[in-house]
């Protein structure tokens, strides 16, 4: 009884192997066996039509069949698009950190630049904001830091490039995102009377940032913090510079303006 057993049990695996093995060897690839040229026109078409999933599966293919291929630097570049374009943005990240890597004179260095930028731009939005418009200004700006550093790069290494007008004016979205931030910040000191630290924050708006709606909150939160600790000069050149910039601010026209004494 145990052998019939033994025998049975056997050929069922056997079969089950059989079956496996058999089912593999008809499963067509993703990605059909053209050659490189082909693949490549298959993935514009796709590029195209804006069918980035059927395009990362050409583009993969051929990199990894054709690495040294007639379009290999375009395949690599297309797929930085498309994974940014497909919010992976781990994957573009290391995709283009490996290209110049490897390509340190490479002709599209501007464009490598700029997709870096917009990556870290993606990185730095959160679901919430994403889904229900939420602006978490206050969030880390750890990766709209980086976004910002690519963008004046570019700006400064490749002025006349096609990508930096627009670097540009993202640069002028970060700067105003980067300096509310510094004010959520620092009214957070003020909330929990560290004034010191908020002045500090407020400094960096006015240093970095001058050109942003946060410098009139900047020297509103200076002035708070200058009159809790007593300090009357500082405090009196802040409201200077609130009052040359913002004439109608609320410590200025407000019932109990705290601008009598500047």
């Amino acid at each position: 009884m145990k052998k019939i057993l033994r025998l049975l049990t056997t050929s069922v695996f056997i079969v089950f192997l059989a079956t496996g093995c058999s089912s593999k060897k008809n499963e067509k690839p993703k990605v059909s066996d053209k050659p490189p040229v082909e693949l490549y026109a298959d993935a514009k078409v796709s590029l195209q039509s804006a069918n980035f999933e059927k395009a990362t599966e050409i583009l993969e293919a051929l990199d990894s069949r054709y690495p040294f291929g007639p379009h290999s630097d375009q395949v690599q570049l297309d797929l930085i698009y498309v994974y940014y374009k497909r919010d992976e943005t781990a994957l573009a990240l290391a995709s283009i950190n490996r290209f110049i890597r490897l390509n340190p004179t490479h002709e599209d260095l501007d464009y490598l630049y700029y997709m870096r930028g917009l990556t870290y731009m993606a990185t730095d939005q959160q679901f919430f904001q994403n889904l229900f418009g939420i602006d978490r200004f206050n969030r880390d700006p750890s990766n709209a830091q980086q976004a910002f550093k690519d963008f004046a790069f570019l700006i400064k290494r490749y002025p006349d490039s096609q990508y930096a007008l627009d670097s540009l004016q993202r640069l002028i979205f970060i700067k105003d995102r980067l300096a509310r931030y510094e004010v959520a910040i620092a009214q957070w000191y003020i909330k929990r009377e560290a004034y010191i630290a908020a002045i500090n924050r407020g400094k960096i708006v006015l240093n970095n940032y001058p050109d942003t709606a946060s410098v009139e909150d900047a020297l509103e939160i200076m002035i708070e913090g200058y009159d809790a600790l007593g300090i009357k000069e500082p405090k009196d050149n802040a409201l200077a510079v609130l009052k040359l910039n913002f004439p109608t601010n609320r410590l200025l026209t407000g019932p109990e303006s705290w601008d009598k004494d500047a």
